[in-house]
C-alpha cells in the first residue's frame, strides 16, 4: 500500500472516530430525558398577621371581662370624674332605691369596659349636681373588679326626657352618662343632659 493511500485511510478513520464522538455526546440533546416526578406539597396555611392575632386576643379578653354580672342593688364599681374631683359608687339598676345610693347602671346595657354602650344614670340634685361642668375632652374613669377603664367625652347632648337614643347599641366600647336637665329645674325635668365617651384606655 502506498504512503498516500495509507494517509488517506488514516484521515478517513480519524474523521469517523470524531463523528462518532460528536454523535455520542450530542445524543442527549435529541432524546427526551426522563423528567423526575415532582411531589406537590399541600399548601400550608398562611400565618395570621400580628394585628389580626392581637385583635382576636382583645376580643377574647373583652368576652371574659366579667365572669359574673352584678345583681340589682349591688354596688360593683366607682365612677371617677377628675374635672369636678368626684368619686361616686356605681349601683346595678336605675330604680329610685339604687339612685338614692349612687350612680345607677342601666341593667339592659353592657358593663363598663365591654364593647357596646354602657349607660349610667344619676340624680341632678345629688350625685350629678355638677355634671354640667363636664364637657367634650374631659375624662370619665370607671373602676370595677374587671379593671380600670378610662373614657374620653366625645359628645354632649341635651335631649327630651323620653328620647330612647341614649341607650342604643354602639359599635365600640362607649360610656353614656345621663341626668335630668335643666339642673336648676323644679319638679320633673323635661330634658336629659347626656355625656357620651369612648374608651381610650383600660
Amino acid at each position: 500500500m502506498s504512503k498516500a493511500r495509507l494517509t488517506a485511510l488514516l484521515s478517513i478513520l480519524l474523521i469517523l472516530v470524531g463523528l462518532g464522538l460528536v454523535f455520542k455526546n450530542s445524543l442527549p440533546f435529541f432524546v427526551q430525558a426522563d423528567v423526575p416526578e415532582v411531589t406537590v406539597k399541600e399548601e400550608e396555611p398562611v400565618p395570621q398577621s400580628v394585628s389580626q392575632a392581637k385583635e382576636e386576643k382583645k376580643e377574647a379578653e373583652e368576652a371574659e371581662l366579667y365572669t359574673e354580672y352584678p345583681s340589682v342593688g349591688e354596688t360593683f364599681g366607682e365612677l371617677i370624674i377628675p374635672k369636678i374631683s368626684s368619686t361616686l359608687p356605681i349601683v346595678e339598676g336605675t330604680d329610685e332605691d339604687e339612685l338614692e345610693r349612687g350612680v345607677g347602671h342601666y341593667a339592659n346595657s353592657v358593663l363598663p369596659g365591654e364593647k357596646d354602650n354602657s349607660v349610667l344614670s344619676g340624680h341632678r340634685d345629688t350625685v350629678f349636681r355638677r355634671l354640667g361642668e363636664v364637657g367634650v375632652g374631659d375624662l370619665l374613669i370607671v373602676k370595677t373588679k374587671a379593671g380600670e377603664f378610662t373614657y374620653k367625652v366625645r359628645q354632649v347632648r341635651i335631649v327630651d326626657a323620653d328620647d330612647r337614643t341614649v341607650i342604643v347599641p354602639k359599635p365600640r366600647a362607649t360610656l353614656t352618662v345621663t341626668t335630668c336637665y335643666p339642673f336648676d329645674y323644679i319638679g320633673d325635668a323635661p330634658e336629659r343632659y347626656i355625656l357620651v365617651g369612648t374608651l381610650i384606655n383600660e
